[in-house]
């Protein structure tokens, strides 16, 4: 039951948020954070609130979405997966009772991108939570008599009272090797602030519940309990991974007189702000839910960790001044090189140059100065294969963003690329296999029956020599391009002959990229379905062959000539969307293949290396393939409902495609500075550039039917071809199409 209270509060919000001359929904209300929670295999997203790009984040502490029970309400997410910092135990009855944690059954849950509220049913206990950027409020309405309890549970950490604030650190979970080699404890600090003075405080184990103003230990939880004369209480907090007393300052500075409603108002508006960037018109309500929900998963990583000018890095371990400048953190480049940083370069400029100045601070401290992968809150977890993060360098500056220092940007990748080894989930310096690729142009495969004896391989994984191949070739080709832009022309030209070793992989007997032994001679036999290992983890890397088929962005034209030419290129892709998984064999694939999800024949809509595969019918001269594919994809696998989302959404890389796919265009080779078309789905976009000029884009005649475009305009000027340059709408600008239902084979074609 709500209690008057509550509904009183939600009345007053509605008034302090309401805007009378609103004629339509706004941006924020198209969220839906639920969209894609139940996974299709692996890891589901999260129904995360959030301000963008801010520190604190939480999301339901619950196993998964179909879960019953909360295990006890988050103070801060710090990492994906099992990151939960601190955790909040409500709670009313006898105190020895108390627990260190509680389970709770729970109804009426409510999340959008800035609030959160649930009502613990058993406990007659009402919930509700505003979040700022290093700060947030929680209040609890207790419907029952007599005093009520509100503990704070730390999983290992000291937590301390000391008359009006409960302040106290945990060390983070997976807190692991950082920096290249530095090794110590990463801890989140937390000050926490009821609004009622407490009339006892206990000290909770599991053991025992015992009077005292201070808990440390291992699953421990330090306890306030308030009289009943008030059925509510608020708790604000502030945190920071600098220190307890910073944790105070982020507190008064960000909710000093603010209330719970300020806060749902404030981001309410910050939310309106970051999703109205993009403001889209007309076609489908779904698409438009769908549309801002991906746009809203766009701004969750990465991270600014700045606290008043400083910051503490995970990758040595110390507090830095930022100088002016946010330090951004949490980013999972292989998943995001390819959509989500060039979005941010075409629609927050300012912040991409920031986040890539990061990434070349987080190299000062290291032990050795290489391009970060997956540069997390914990450190750098230098995870999956390849170092893409060069393509976001040589990206953002083909696109005219020049505030970071390519020079550096170019050691730090080359040294990553040349000197750190190149096999997966590895930090170990270069080794005979990384001398064997420089010599000859690939990484060299072992035999199933033979040991591995090179010690830059991790342990738990594989070579995975084609994935490798074909993204270190990628990885140079950007590397070239940037020694080009620095007037390195030797540099330039090796490494973009060696971009092509990829070739060298090439069966032309089976059509596929085939792993290779020393000698020459191709690995027998390889299964291209399901090729052996867990996530195909042998010979390729969470995909299979079909897909690694088309893994070579920077030199399409080379890798059409390997398949016979346009002909036999759109051939070869029709044949993977056409050929079917083995019936018989679903459940093999499945178990050896759990991210190759959203399956369309060989095809995987559900992971990153296969996001840019249907627009390359472009270059096959066959653009309405294109169009029609694009189209079908978008409503097979991408839904405003609970399995909405085909695989592991994965830091914005997925939600970033699904962004520029319905808007009608995408960035299909990160480094080149144009886009390539598809068919676009609302009546209209709006895209603000932060040069404060507007780029539209207006499809006429736009029917769920007619998704093929008959023809196009830029500016006034016909378009001819499926591409639009960087250029061309950097400064703003109008795509008009006009669209039918049956395709123009004549239109767009190169």
């Amino acid at each position: 039951m709500y209690n008057l209270n509550r509904t009183l509060y939600f009345i007053v919000f509605l008034l302090l948020t309401a805007v009378s001359s609103r004629s339509q929904t706004e941006p924020v209300d198209l969220v839906n954070p639920y969209m894609g929670n139940i996974s299709h295999l692996l890891v589901p997203t999260y129904p995360t609130v959030h301000l963008p790009n801010s520190m604190l984040r939480i999301y339901p502490n619950r196993k998964d979405y179909t879960s019953d029970v909360l295990n006890g309400l988050p103070v801060v997410i710090a990492r994906h997966r099992a990151g939960t910092v601190f955790s909040l135990f409500p709670f009313q009855g006898d105190v020895s009772g108390l627990k260190p944690q509680m389970k709770y059954h729970y109804d009426h849950e409510k999340i959008t991108p800035y609030s959160y509220s649930v009502y613990l049913d058993d406990h007659g206990i009402d919930v509700d939570f505003g979040v700022s950027h290093q700060s947030a409020i929680y209040r609890f309405s207790f419907e029952k008599e007599g005093p009520q309890i509100l503990s704070l549970y730390t999983t290992g950490g000291k937590l301390a009272w000391d008359g009006e604030i409960l302040s106290g650190h945990e060390i983070l979970k997976g807190s692991r090797k950082s920096g290249n080699g530095s090794k110590g404890d990463i801890k989140a600090f937390i000050a926490l602030k009821p609004n009622r003075k407490p009339t006892q405080l206990f000290s909770v184990t599991n053991s025992d519940v015992k009077g005292g103003t201070r808990a440390e230990g291992e699953q421990v939880a330090l306890a306030l309990q308030f009289s009943g004369e008030e059925k509510e209480v608020e708790l604000s907090y502030g945190i920071s991974f600098i220190s307890e007393e910073q944790a105070i300052k982020n507190l008064e500075r960000e909710l000093s007189g603010k209330g719970i409603e300020q806060l749902w108002g404030a981001g309410r508006d910050i939310w309106n702000e970051a999703l109205g960037k993009i403001q889209v018109e007309g076609g489908q309500e779904a698409d438009r839910r769908v549309f801002y929900t991906s746009l809203y998963r766009c701004f969750e990583r990465p991270v600014c960790i700045s606290e008043d000018g400083q910051y503490f890095s995970p990758f040595d371990l110390k507090v830095h001044r930022d100088n002016g400048r946010p330090f951004y953190t949490d980013d999972w480049i292989w998943d995001t090189y390819q959509a989500h940083h060039p979005l941010r370069v075409l629609i927050d400029p300012k912040k991409e140059e920031d986040i890539l100045h990061s990434y070349l601070l987080m190299t000062d401290q290291m032990d050795n100065p290489w391009m970060p992968t997956f540069p997390s809150i914990t450190g750098d977890a230098r995870g999956m294969d390849s170092n893409h993060g060069v393509s976001n360098v040589i990206d953002a500056y083909r696109k005219g963003l020049r505030n970071f220092d390519l020079q550096k940007a170019y050691k730090v990748c080359k040294g990553a690329i040349t000197e750190k080894t190149l096999m997966p989930w590895s930090d170990n310096p270069a080794g005979k296999l990384d001398d064997f690729y420089r010599e000859h142009g690939y990484v060299p495969e072992r035999w199933p029956d033979e040991e591995e004896t090179h010690p830059e391989v991790h342990k738990g994984e594989r070579r995975q020599s084609v994935t490798i191949t074909l993204g270190a070739a990628f990885d140079e080709w950007c590397l070239s391009q940037i020694a080009g832009e620095l007037g390195k022309t030797d540099e330039h030209a090796y490494f973009l002959q060696h971009s092509k070793g990829y070739k060298k992989l090439y069966n032309h007997e089976t059509g596929f990229f085939h792993p290779k032994d020393e000698d020459g001679r191709f690995i027998q036999p390889v299964d291209y379905e399901s090729p052996g290992m867990p996530g195909a983890r042998g010979y390729y890397g969470e995909n299979n062959a079909w897909v690694y088929s088309f893994d070579v962005k920077h030199d399409i034209p080379g890798l059409m000539d390997l398949m016979g030419g346009k002909a036999g290129f759109v051939e070869r892709l029709d044949e993977l969307f056409s050929t079917p998984l083995s019936e018989r064999r679903k459940f093999v694939f499945f178990r050896n293949m759990p991210d190759h999800t959203g399956n369309v024949g060989q095809f995987s809509m559900g992971n990153e290396p296969s996001f840019h595969i249907p627009y390359l019918y472009n270059f096959g001269d066959q653009p309405w393939k294109t169009q029609k594919r694009i189209r079908s994809l978008l409503d097979q696998w991408f839904r405003n409902d609970l399995m909405g989302v085909p695989g592991d959404e994965d830091g914005g890389g997925m939600s970033a495609f699904v962004v520029y796919s319905l808007m009608g265009f995408y960035p299909i080779v990160p480094g080149n500075p144009e886009y390539t078309i598809g068919s676009p789905a609302f009546d209209n976009v709006k895209i603000k550039l932060e040069n404060g000029k507007l780029l539209e884009i207006e499809p006429q005649n736009l029917t769920p039917e007619n998704k093929y475009i008959q023809s196009a305009t830029l500016n006034g000027k016909p378009l001819n071809i499926a591409w639009v340059k960087h250029s061309e709408i950097a400064n703003g600008g109008k795509l008009i199409f006009k669209m039918g239902n049956k395709a123009n084979r004549e239109w767009g074609i190169r």
